[in-house]
Parts: C-alpha cells; structure tokens; sequence
C-alpha cells in the first residue's frame, strides 16, 4: 500500500499542476478569444462529440406532431426566410453580409442541406441553439409548431411539392443583407 501511495500523489499532483497551467493560460489571454482565429482541434473535438451526444439523447423523445402538407411546409419557408435565412442563406446558396463575418460559418443551408438530418435533430437545434457557434435558441422566440415547420420544410427542402418550391424560389439572400 506504501509504495502505491507516491504514484497517487504523482497523478495528484500532475492533474493539480495541469488545472493550474490551464487556469493561468486562460487568465492570461493565452487562449484565442477572437471570432477571426481558428478554433484549435480539440476545441472542435470536444464541442462536436459533446453536441453529438447531447442530441442523440435528447432527441430520442421528440417527433414532429404535424403533417407535411403544402400549408405547413410552405408556413416552415416563410418561417426560415424570416428567422434563419439571414445566417443559412436561401436557394441561391450565397451568405449575406452578416453570414461573412460569423466566426463559425453558418452552413449555407440550400447548399450543406440538412435532409439527410432527422426532423427531431434539426427541431433540437433550432429550439436550444448550439453554444458557441452564433446559433440562437429560438425556443422563446418561435412556437413549437413554427419550429416543426422549418424543420419540415428543411427536411424536404430538395424534393419540396411544386406549390411550396414557388415560395422557396421567391426567398433571396440578397433579402437579407
């Protein structure tokens, strides 16, 4: 048990002088701040794994109440162009002025689509937003029912009923710069 008891301490030790060198590194601004640097990979790593995780659990109770008929995906594009265009562009896949300068790029949703998403993914984020990427929460903002529709809509988004394509095509970025 005693010659155990120094390789404890040892780990001890080491996590201490670890917690203690990162604590001064962020105090000391050592740690990049600003919207124009690089996100360093582990950054990346453990924001992606812990949203990841963090939607496959909580989606697991969500399901879209509402039907997909043309009347409410076509309410999910007004909806988008009003509340999310202005960050994931509209059918001309191109960023407004403000999309330039978001330090994590906003996926260009006409482009980077998310159809392949489930609609229960796609509802989570537009309610809880994603931290530390500018992706509001819009839970407050946006009922219930208009956040299923924008998720529908972006889930048909490529394969949209001929009527609903129409209001599709009539959103523009340049709407939003």
């Amino acid at each position: 048990m005693r010659a155990i008891l120094p390789f404890i301490n040892g780990i001890v030790f080491t996590i201490a002088l670890l917690a203690a060198a990162g604590y001064v590194a962020v105090r000391q601004g050592l740690i990049p701040a600003g919207a124009d640097v690089k996100a360093s990979g582990l950054e990346r790593w453990a924001a992606h794994t812990s949203l990841d995780a963090t939607i496959d659990r909580e989606k697991k109770s969500l399901s879209n109440p509402l039907q997909p008929t043309d009347a409410n995906l076509a309410d999910g594009v007004h909806s988008y162009a009003s509340n999310c265009a202005v960050c994931h562009g509209a059918t001309d896949a191109q960023p407004s002025n403000l999309a330039k300068g978001l330090y994590i790029r906003a996926p260009l949703l006409a482009k980077d689509g998310v159809e392949d998403d489930d609609e229960s993914e796609t509802f989570w984020k537009i309610e809880h937003g994603i931290r530390f990427s500018g992706m509001p929460a819009f839970e407050k903002t946006l009922s219930t029912d208009d956040a299923w529709k924008i998720a529908m809509f972006l889930k048909r988004m490529d394969s949209l009923p001929q009527a609903v394509q129409a209001h599709w095509k009539a959103v523009r970025s340049s709407q939003t710069h």
